[in-house]
């Protein structure tokens, strides 16, 4: 709040107090301190001492997103003030105009049309500073106005949220507009249009419970207090005390709920970033650049038992890139998306949108990690249920916007455990299938690794369906299948080549469509050629499969993987060397 008194300013005397201000300094709510004003400003309202991130109004939101704070107001609906006639402790329509004369907006709700990184966008923004951003006919008329503003002139759709939630004072007439903002919503996403949330600090109730927590994708800024109901409601009902973290974006982050936590300074470039790939700009893609890790070469033990041992050794050589690897080094303006939406954030799926190579898309996979803390950070890529879940998003996410699906499967399998099960392992990995198999979009999945069980082909059921050179694809590890059936571990090699799991047994039972070459010495032995050749793979096979109607391709798909295993008659025929 300001140092000195507020209360009582009117419009007529606005322009005077706004240049007294500018030379005021400010008391920091958060940490007690004075802060200059100027470098209050200078620092994205941002207190430069503690971080705290103050309420923006819709101006300064608008000038910090759009490109050269340019931008043009779109007009919103007029509604009828105080329609209930509500009195508390003063008149509704007092407050309102109390609101009004300070602020200079008539309701909650103010939206602009400009540019972001070049594309043109609609942002719509709750203002904080207007009876807390709380949600009533206005703002909700204004809201639906804004997403059919956005529809029809086929804009980008940004919602930046400020609110305590619904409005008290017009009771059942708010409540009514969490239902009608949603309705906006649903069309917003059947045209197409992309839908990204915004919450800011604070953000909670009705809002929250409706149109704020439907996006395509949800970015929380850093220090954002996000919720339903408020702290201190929730700990008199339940007699507790709250962690310290709670409802902070980062505990939402945490608990699948939002994308990203991104500070003030750098919401902009996220958007722009963001909106790239949704709206398919033109990408040149950048050359691929990147260094094998050096390993001591040591001899790993099993190798030369038999050829079907020495790849199962290869597909989990602790030198072979990973997921992330593989975005580093072939994907271009790389966003990471979090979350289920339901519970939590898993690491050992991961996933988001960016340019493979000039192609936008959206790419997941599960990540193994590479040391011992990052091993135990992605569970060795054995994702959870909420890991699943999140991949089932992603690819609805990919189909709203005709975005190819490439996803990279290298694990062990799903992850066993107790908590895995009571939050619905086998249900998800069904799901996953069911949603990968019904898309309408181009659908690639490459096994990079390791394809253990329903873990992997829980995000393999692609048009295309590839296996790098030394990867492997069985229903169980052959060391569980030796133990199961020789009853023991030692025919481990023997169990291995009578799996039949090499990726050319793979292409001999016509599972999969493609080999990917792998440098002599194997993918850990040469991550330029390897991410080079299958960056090129798979860019082919995408650009196959963009000549086919997307919605003839859930069809196709699932012909494809019908006819799987009919009348097998495996006979493996001689390869040459060079027939991968």
């Amino acid at each position: 709040m300001l140092f000195g008194k507020k209360a009582g300013i009117k419009n007529r005397n606005r322009e005077r107090y706004e240049r007294i201000r500018r030379l005021m300094w400010i008391k920091c709510e958060s940490c007690g301190r004075l802060v200059y004003y100027k470098d209050y400003k200078d620092n994205h309202y941002i207190c430069p001492r503690c971080g705290r991130a103050f309420i923006m109004t819709p101006k300064q939101r608008f000038d910090l997103l759009f490109d050269n704070n340019e931008w043009q107001r779109v007009e919103l609906p007029i509604v009828s003030d105080d329609p209930l006639n509500f009195v508390d402790r003063k008149p509704y329509k007092d407050r309102l105009a109390e609101a009004r004369a300070d602020t200079g907006y008539n309701d909650a709700i103010t939206t602009a049309d400009g540019v972001i990184g070049g594309i043109p966008s609609t942002i719509c923004v709750l203002n904080g500073d207007f009876m807390l951003g709380s949600m009533g006919r206005a703002a909700g008329d204004g809201i639906v106005a804004s997403i059919e503003h956005a529809i029809e002139q086929k804009r980008p759709f940004i919602m930046v949220t400020c609110s305590g939630g619904a409005r008290m004072q017009e009771n059942i007439l708010s409540l009514m507009q969490m239902a009608r903002t949603v309705v906006a919503v649903n069309k917003l996403h059947a045209s197409g249009t992309p839908y990204i949330v915004l919450l800011t600090d604070p953000t909670f109730g009705g809002v929250t419970a409706s149109f704020a927590m439907l996006g395509d994708i949800h970015i929380a800024e850093r220090g954002a207090r996000i919720g339903f109901a408020g702290r201190r409601v929730i700990e008199q009902n339940i007699r507790e005390k709250l962690p310290s973290n709670f409802q902070t974006a980062e505990y939402l982050y945490d608990h699948g709920m939002v994308d990203m936590v991104v500070p003030r300074a750098e919401l902009k470039e996220k958007l722009e970033k963001i909106l790239a790939v949704l709206t398919k700009r033109p990408h040149t893609p950048r050359a691929i650049n990147v260094a094998t890790p050096t390993t001591d070469n040591k001899k790993v033990r099993g190798m030369g038992e038999n050829d079907a041992y020495d790849k199962v050794l290869l597909a989990r050589n602790e030198n072979r890139p990973h997921f992330l690897d593989y975005i580093n080094g072939i994907v271009d303006d790389w966003t990471y998306l979090a979350g289920d939406r339901l519970f939590g954030e898993d690491p050992a799926m991961c996933g988001g949108i960016g340019y493979w190579r000039d192609i936008p898309a959206v790419i997941i996979g599960q990540e193994k990690g590479r040391t011992i803390e990052t091993r135990q950070f992605h569970r060795f890529g054995m994702p959870n249920p909420e890991g699943y879940r999140k991949a089932q998003r992603l690819m609805r996410l990919a189909e709203k916007f005709k975005l190819p699906l490439i996803s990279l499967f290298d694990t062990a399998g799903a992850f066993a455990g107790s908590a895995a099960e009571e939050r619905g392992q086998s249900q998800a990995i069904a799901e996953s299938i069911a949603t990968g198999l019904s898309i309408k979009t181009p659908y690639v999945a490459v096994n990079v690794g390791e394809g253990g069980s329903g873990g992997a082909i829980a995000i393999g059921t692609g048009d295309r369906v590839l296996m790098l050179e030394n990867t492997i694809y069985s229903v169980i590890a052959p060391e569980s299948c030796a133990s199961i059936l020789w009853k023991d571990n030692k025919y481990k090699a023997t169990a291995a080549a009578a799996m039949k799991l090499t990726a050319r047994d793979m292409a001999d039972l016509n599972v999969i469509d493609k080999i990917v070459d792998e440098p002599s010495g194997g993918a850990h032995t040469d991550w330029q050629t390897t991410m080079e050749m299958l960056a090129t793979s798979v860019s082919e096979q995408i650009r196959e499969l963009q000549k086919i109607p997307t919605d003839k391709l859930p069809a196709r798909r699932g012909e494809k993987f019908l006819a799987m295993t009919r009348d097998v008659e495996f006979c493996a025929p001689a390869h040459d060397a060079d027939d991968k």
